[in-house]
């Protein structure tokens, strides 16, 4: 079976809740939370990011997030709540919605960095 984009989008979106700025806000600072910035390098250093976020570039996500592999980072704990953004909630979607599938329940996406921006949440130059 072949899948479009906005199939495999429509497909994420239906697992991975979406949340604003302000509940993002909230979730911020808390030991139980994840911040993940899925955008490329180059965007993040344009940018800035949500201070303390983890910048894993989709591309790497899974490797960075599954115990077993040799690029695992220990940030990643299926115990916490995950929450990506990225450059407009496409990207972060489908990688929570990976997450989700690799055994991650507690997935949130913040959608887009101007939603943060947008939602006056600090941010944290790089």
């Amino acid at each position: 079976m072949t899948l479009t984009v906005q199939q495999m989008l429509a497909a994420a979106e239906a697992v991975v809740p979406r949340i604003s700025a302000d509940e993002a806000k909230g979730l911020l600072g808390r030991a139980d939370v994840v911040f993940l910035d899925v955008r490329e390098p180059a965007e993040v250093a344009a940018s800035g990011k949500v201070p303390g976020a983890l910048t894993i570039p989709r591309g790497l996500v899974e490797f960075r997030a599954d115990p077993a592999s040799a690029l695992h980072d220990a940030n990643f704990d299926r115990a916490k709540t995950i929450v990506a953004y990225c450059a407009s909630g496409g990207r972060s979607a489908l990688v929570l919605k990976t997450l989700h599938d690799m055994g991650y329940a507690n997935v949130r996406n913040l959608g887009g960095f101007k939603n943060w921006v947008d939602g006056e949440g600090e941010i944290e130059k790089v």
